[in-house]
């Protein structure tokens, strides 16, 4: 095989193997759509600091038709990263949610 042919096929792999790489990561994502805005969001006590993690206040989540609360959590902390809560979004006359991140 000449060297031209064999690296023609080595990008057409690299490329295929790309490729399914992205459908399979946009595949998991779920995109949540309410139809309405969610409730004001619920005061809570933030907890004291706490060293390697950050705090995720809680959020409303579409499910079943309604607005549940979800309480806050923390998350690890991500050096050299920040945290990015998720939130609702307005799209169009419907809310979207999107996930908290570190960015």
């Amino acid at each position: 095989m000449n060297k031209t042919l064999r690296l023609l096929l080595a990008q057409a792999v690299l490329l295929a193997a790309g490729a399914s790489a992205v459908a399979s990561a946009s595949a998991a994502e779920v995109v949540v759509i309410a139809p309405s805005a969610p409730p004001p969001v619920r005061y809570e006590a933030v907890p004291a600091a706490r060293a390697g993690y950050v705090w995720d206040h809680g959020h409303w989540r579409w499910d079943h038709g309604r607005y549940v609360w979800v309480p806050g959590h923390w998350q690890v902390e991500r050096v050299g990263y920040h945290w990015v809560p998720g939130h609702w979004a307005a799209h169009g006359p419907h809310y979207r949610w999107i996930d908290g991140h570190w960015a």
